[in-house]
């Protein structure tokens, strides 16, 4: 059974950083694009963040570039998000995905994490 299990959400201030991680097992994913997704209350989940399976290429939302990094690392079958300078506007529901169904930028992925909350106080 597959599972993506995601850690490192927390309550922080405008400015503060946060790494998030995801942690998969029962399968390995490192011929996979995994992404971060969020979602605010009454909102759509959102495009964060993409890798391919090496982890070279990498494509972001322009409302997190230059402020989220993703990376992996696959002999941990491990996937992070690196937030600094978070805003307000971050608030959200995080979630991990992997394996693209269609286009990555979509949340048509064949897995998911449960989420974890990351909240930005101003």
């Amino acid at each position: 059974q597959v599972q993506l299990v995601e850690t490192g959400g927390g309550l922080v201030q405008t400015g503060d950083s946060l790494r998030l991680s995801c942690v998969a097992s029962g399968r390995t994913f490192s011929t996979s694009y995994m992404a971060w997704f969020r979602q605010a209350p009454g909102q759509e989940r959102q495009f964060v963040a993409a890798n391919t399976g090496t982890g070279i290429s990498t494509f972001y939302a322009d409302s997190v570039k230059g402020r989220f990094t993703i990376s992996r690392d696959n002999a941990k079958n491990t996937l992070y998000l690196q937030m600094n300078s978070l805003k307000p506007e971050d608030t959200a529901v995080y979630y991990c995905a992997a394996h693209a169904r269609t286009n990555i930028y979509k949340p048509d992925y064949e897995y998911w994490g449960q989420g974890t909350q990351v909240t930005v106080s101003s």
